[in-house]
């Protein structure tokens, strides 16, 4: 059993943790807020309440509140979306090439347990928007446009949600945890309601929150919400711009993505090392759905028309950052697989031998690749990850800053990860891992950083 570390968490850090969960709503809310009521200024409604034209209660009393009609699109849409999870195992991996899907496994645990998944993203990803289309097209049933005309509404749904499933799995972690020698209790009841308790839990065999959370309502509605804004665009000012084809196909090539490895991503970070609290279980609800999509929200408001040029130029940031996300992590794969006896950029990879001891005091060895993508720098699909961010924002011209969001927060969030990840390396590998960093200097940027 894993020891539940009655952790120190010091006052800074509780402080911290209790007004974030008290506030990421409300940060979720300035943003979109900023968009409606200020025409997608960041800075102005803090000038506002600084020289007294409004106040917070004004502000609030201007934006839409919570509506039932909001309420009921919402609970259609997650129904929907667990009865495409729960009731049809997946069938697309059958006849789509090179496709993995159906019944897969997942990374052991650390009480050394295997999950089994069903793994349906794709199939879900493509009967959702197939009904989309359907409707936009023959059935009319709802307006293309209905996911930013109840925006705000829905907003306050996606909370209720997020702050539930968050809740139930930290009452679910104490009363009865699906694997109890995976829970991890620190000594604080905030800390253990927002990292999270349980490592994957479950009700019944198969509805794993994990795995439906982390893509089921937020990024298969990605794309949706981006289709709904270009709706909006075409029902406000008759035309729809480049820039908002360009948002919307580049995202949906990494949404497609995300579903396309569904099954790598169960031995990746999140699925990996986080616990299932307040964190994946609200930030997948809300903070995802909202604020990743901030770039197609802006250009409902500005109908931003990019030069060819500056398309173009954007359009191939996008491709090529993504290219290398691709290519790296398949890289990487392909040389654990085959235990280094394969090819990379048409010759054998270089690596370096390290070893290390594992918590029940046995000696590992291990293999750190140092040629195509993983010799340019130490975490270079972070860097093609990053350079796919930009090319979202990019996409919105220079006017703002609001649609830049996306790339600061991602680049303190990979920049971060990848601190935690050589922290982690360093101690476990020694001095090999200096080996390491001699032989791959650069951590993200060739010779800058």
């Amino acid at each position: 059993m894993e020891p539940s570390h009655h952790l120190h968490v010091d006052w800074f850090s509780l402080i911290s943790v209790i007004s974030l969960l008290c506030f990421a709503p409300f940060i979720v809310f300035y943003f979109v807020m900023a968009c409606d009521q200020y025409e997608c200024s960041i800075t102005q409604p803090v000038l506002d309440l600084y020289q007294g034209e409004a106040t917070l209660l004004s502000i609030w009393a201007r934006a839409p509140s919570f509506s039932w009609s909001a309420a009921k699109i919402y609970a259609i849409w997650v129904s929907f979306q667990v009865f495409l999870y729960m009731c049809f195992p997946d069938i697309t991996h059958k006849f789509i090439p090179g496709y993995v899907g159906g019944v897969q496994e997942g990374a052991r645990t650390p009480a050394g347990l295997i999950n089994k998944y069903e793994i349906n993203g794709l199939q879900c990803w493509l009967i959702t928007h197939a009904l989309w289309f359907a409707n936009a097209r023959y059935f009319h049933w709802f307006s293309p446009t209905i996911i930013f005309d109840n925006w705000i509404p829905l907003l306050w749904c996606a909370n209720i949600l997020g702050y539930a499933v968050s809740t139930f799995a930290f009452i679910k972690a104490y009363l009865f945890p699906t694997n109890a020698e995976d829970c991890k209790f620190t000594g604080n009841i905030f800390y253990n309601y927002m990292m999270g308790i349980e490592f994957n839990p479950r009700i019944g065999k198969w509805f794993d929150f994990k795995l439906f959370f982390n893509g089921r309502p937020g990024i298969v509605a990605w794309t949706l919400i981006n289709l709904s804004y270009m709706a909006k665009q075409q029902e406000l000012y008759g035309y729809i711009t480049n820039s908002m084809i360009l948002v919307n196909v580049l995202q949906a090539i990494y949404v497609l993505d995300f579903f396309w490895n569904e099954a790598w991503y169960l031995k990746t970070i999140d699925i990996c090392h986080d616990h299932f609290g307040w964190y994946l279980g609200w930030g997948d609800c809300v903070w995802l759905p909202y604020l990743y999509t901030l770039q197609g929200l802006y250009l409902v408001y500005h109908p931003v028309q990019l030069s060819d040029a500056h398309a173009l130029t954007v359009l191939l940031l996008g491709l090529v950052g993504y290219y290398i996300f691709r290519s790296t992590n398949h890289q990487k794969d392909l040389f654990r697989r085959t235990e280094g006896s394969c090819s990379i950029w048409g010759r054998k990879p270089t690596w370096i031998e390290c070893t290390y001891r594992s918590a029940d005091g046995g000696m590992h060895r291990s293999k750190l690749l140092t040629s195509g993508f993983w010799g340019v720098a130490r975490h270079f699909n972070y860097t093609g990850d990053l350079m796919g961010s930009l090319a979202y924002c990019a996409s919105c011209g220079f006017g703002h800053m609001l649609p830049y969001f996306y790339i600061v927060y991602m680049t303190i969030l990979l920049v971060h990860r990848c601190v935690r990840d050589e922290h982690r390396c360093s101690s476990k590998y020694g001095k090999d891992w200096k080996r390491y960093t001699d032989a791959v200097p650069s951590r993200l940027i060739p010779g800058v950083f």
